[in-house]
């Protein structure tokens, strides 16, 4: 089967963990990436960096598909712009999942999210748009993430939660099972989500505090 042609939005460290995870996928063929005026004609794992942002448009008429492949770590505000972008321009943003992941078939999964090498998603959960299911994270059965999240490395997201959008959760994150996490919430890394976090802000330790 013929691969299709896909243009990568966004050029660093994060762009290289997702060339690896598309190239092990085999579906897509990666055209080339699209990052700052200053990186134009530079390569990032043998692929060309052609662009600039200011032109997905034009370049979306003959690449049809597109991928969001800027990181999250605080704000997820420059994803959602592309994404957004990406959209109006009429762009397609599939779904990309690790053959290394393992996915229930009874997962919903929403277009423009990564599923990353190691990940486990179980029976019933369902994950929004633009998400980044980082590498080893486990997702348990009947969560429901909202859009533009990040569940980073080693996370253990347990059964019946719910987290909002826009959020990030830290690498080696726990949230014990039916917790529900507000919108527009970072997590730091190692925290222990014990009840539920209903406002927006920052929150790290075990158990969670919020600090910001």
């Amino acid at each position: 089967m013929r691969k299709k042609d896909i243009l990568l939005i966004g050029g660093g460290g994060h762009c290289k963990s997702c060339i690896d995870v598309i190239e092990e996928e085999g579906i897509y063929s990666i055209k080339g990436i699209i990052d700052l005026p200053e990186k134009v004609g530079a390569n990032i794992l043998d692929y060309p960096i052609i662009d600039i942002d200011d032109n997905i448009e034009k370049l979306l008429i003959e690449i049809k598909y597109a991928f969001i492949t800027t990181g999250h770590i605080k704000s997820p505000k420059l994803r959602i712009r592309l994404f957004n972008q990406v959209k109006k321009a009429g762009g397609l943003l599939p779904v990309i999942i690790s053959p290394k992941a393992q996915v229930s078939k009874h997962a919903k999964i929403q277009e423009g999210t990564i599923v990353m090498h190691g990940a486990v998603i179980n029976a019933g959960t369902k994950i929004g748009k633009n998400c980044i299911i980082n590498n080893l994270a486990l997702i348990e059965h009947d969560v429901i993430i909202g859009d533009h999240v990040h569940v980073s490395t080693g996370s253990r997201i347990n059964g019946n939660c719910k987290v909002g959008n826009n959020n990030f959760v830290g690498s080696g994150t726990v949230i014990n099972q039916e917790v529900k996490i507000a919108d527009d919430v970072i997590i730091g890394s190692g925290a222990l989500v014990t009840k539920n976090i209903e406002e927006s802000g920052v929150y790290v330790g075990n158990p969670t505090k919020r600090i910001k």
